[in-house]
């Protein structure tokens, strides 16, 4: 083995840290994402019809604003005609941007429901990808609670992204309409000064200009510390959340153990520190209240000081003076948007770093088994299975079988056993290509898939029907009966339409006779079994081994498991073995998470 230079590669550092994900590479992922969506032309086709809404009502503002100057001067001259005139000019611009609203409510919420189902499904699509689960979930952090990135952060990471991204283009057009109306408006403006004349062009603009922009800057420098406090609650609220699941399906435990105060203290523990999370983004609210609610409440008056001396010298009539006011707070308006979403934005940004760095470190995973020293897998055109100096490397070690050269022909039953620790669960993980570190090669019988049955088995939420039936071979309901009695779950039978968490319904031998029952409707060539038949007693044993005796003879069967339990059905035996001088796998690190592969490892010796 010491002579063997491909694992020495292999058991090196595998990579560097690589810093964390930038704005600019969170918003390219959420824009491949849309890219490549189903439903992108729907929704681009309702962001067509959001800006022509939105324009349209930016030209409705335009005329209720010059409206002013005639209404109110009507009111001036105590003109009862020209004031009804008036009237009816208002109902006919009312009702049409009334009009205008409701349609830009129904495109925002159409926007909201398609981005969500954009998103959502873009990081099923990429989650559900062969192995990227397994491999994500041993990723560190970033792998943790990915429940709450594809249902709750992805919602509403839609949600803000919609009513920010409709508020800011509403008032980008509404500042570009009216800032000319208030410049030609300022154009008139003159200030008398000690006998001198002064006229600044655009004054009201720079005045608003200046007053929004002063405000929006203090608003960023007290409210930037929300995006990391929203970060930190969103990965609290997730802990919360998976501890309390985790205590709901382990209640029978609990409560056999009389645990319910330890599970208590942690649920009240994870409690406290959402609890401490929500205090900081609180205090920092309120810190952010004293910039807001006192701009807004000199917002009220601003206009008029602004324009005041105009008017007071006479320069401006009252309905001028009116119609700057409202040329002003709809400039202002716009310019503020930035003030009265800052904790929007905060929070907006924490939801997009969650949701981006989640589907990027979906991504990078694939890319670090790609590029780094792996286990080279072939198809061996004869039906053999082989493994030719196969290592798998580990935190604790080198993992291997004991004979450096192995070959497996069709139809043989092997017996694969080894000490505890030595790694038969990574053993049986590697070979289903789901642990690619380490050297060697395996050999895969061509034209021939494998069925790997893991210790706990996984029933998908459907009818017992679903469960058992293959998607592609589809077997008949006497046939899936006479199974069931065959292994002992004859029961079970009067239940194929039945939908249920058969998880829940079934205790563990239960579930694993389910499986091979599964296994035998299948009719695999290949059967790879990891210690899945360890904890059965002797007649159940002797009875599952029966049946694949008669339903899968020509089959080949490899056990991985503890010892040797029956010589007759496993007539060949090898060994596993761990070198623990081989030097130890390192952690990896990639952006918007760590890549952490020995935790698993540990893991999985543990259990074996």
């Amino acid at each position: 083995m010491a002579d063997h230079p491909d694992f020495e590669a292999s058991a090196k550092p595998i990579a560097a840290s690589v810093e964390a994900s930038s704005l600019r590479d969170q918003l390219a992922t959420i824009r491949l994402a849309l890219a490549r969506s189903p439903i992108r032309k729907q929704l681009l086709w309702a962001c067509v019809g959001i800006v022509a809404v939105i324009v349209a009502t930016s030209i409705g503002q335009v005329l209720l604003n010059r409206w002013n100057e005639p209404f109110y001067d009507a009111l001036a001259r105590r003109d009862m005609q020209g004031f009804l005139h008036q009237l009816l000019v208002f109902a006919a611009i009312a009702g049409g941007l009334v009009v205008l609203n409701v349609g830009q409510t129904w495109l925002d919420q159409t926007i909201r429901l398609k981005l969500r189902e954009a998103l959502t499904v873009d990081l099923i699509g990429e989650w559900m990808r062969p192995a990227r689960a397994f491999r994500l979930a041993n990723a560190g952090a970033i792998g943790v609670n990915p429940d709450q990135r594809l249902q709750q952060d992805a919602g509403h990471l839609s949600d803000l992204s919609t009513g920010l991204g409709i508020g800011l283009l509403q008032s980008f057009i509404l500042l570009v309409s009216f800032v000319g109306v208030l410049w030609s408006l300022s154009s008139g403006f003159v200030f008398h000064i000690g006998g001198y004349s002064l006229a600044i062009p655009g004054y009201m603009v720079w005045a608003a200009i200046l007053y929004a922009g002063t405000a929006s800057w203090l608003s960023w420098l007290v409210g930037r510390p929300l995006i990391r406090f929203n970060s930190d609650r969103y990965t609290r609220e997730a802990e919360l959340r998976s501890s309390v699941v985790r205590v709901n399906e382990n209640v029978d435990a609990i409560a056999l153990a009389h645990g319910e105060d330890d599970a208590r203290r942690r649920l009240e523990l994870d409690l406290g520190t959402v609890l401490g999370a929500m205090r900081r983004i609180y205090s920092a609210q309120i810190n952010l209240s004293w910039v807001t609610d006192t701009y807004g409440w000199i917002t009220v008056v601003a206009p008029i000081l602004v324009a005041s001396p105009v008017y007071f010298a006479g320069d401006i009539s009252f309905g001028g003076l009116m119609m700057a006011v409202g040329a002003f707070n709809q400039v202002h308006s716009s310019l503020r948007w930035f003030i009265n979403n800052i904790g929007g934005i905060a929070d907006w940004r924490a939801t997009l770093m969650r949701v981006a760095d989640f589907r990027i470190a979906l991504a990078e995973t694939d890319v670090l088994h790609h590029t780094e020293r792996r286990i080279e897998f072939g198809e061996n055109p004869d039906g053999r299975l082989t493994f030719e100096n196969l290592e798998i490397a580990s935190r604790d070690g080198c993992t291997k079988l004991a004979e450096p050269h192995v070959e497996i022909r069709a139809g043989e039953r092997v017996m694969i056993t080894g000490d505890p620790r030595a790694g038969k669960t990574l053993f049986f993980r590697a070979i289903a290509g789901l642990w690619p570190w380490g050297s060697g090669r395996i050999g895969m019988p061509a034209g021939d898939v494998p069925a790997f049955v893991p210790r706990k088995p996984y029933f998908p939420l459907g009818t017992l029907r679903e469960v058992l039936n293959h998607a592609d071979a589809a077997v008949s309901d006497a046939e899936i009966s006479a199974v069931l009695a065959e292994i002992g779950l004859g029961r079970l039978s009067s239940s194929l339409d039945r939908s249920a968490r058969w998880e829940r319904e079934l205790s563990d031998d239960e579930q694993r006779l389910l499986a091979f029952a599964r296994l035998v409707l299948r009719q695999p060539k290949w059967v790879i079994i990891d210690e899945a038949l360890d904890t059965f007693d002797g007649a159940t044993l002797r009875r599952v081994l029966s049946m694949l005796e008669a339903r899968l003879a020509d089959a080949a069967i490899l056990n991985i498991g503890r010892g040797q339990q029956n010589i007759e059905f496993f007539p060949r035996s090898l060994a596993i073995v761990k070198d623990v001088e081989r030097p130890a796998l390192k952690p990896v690190r990639v952006r918007a998470g760590a890549i952490e592969p020995p935790p698993a490892v540990a893991k999985a010796d543990q259990q074996a």
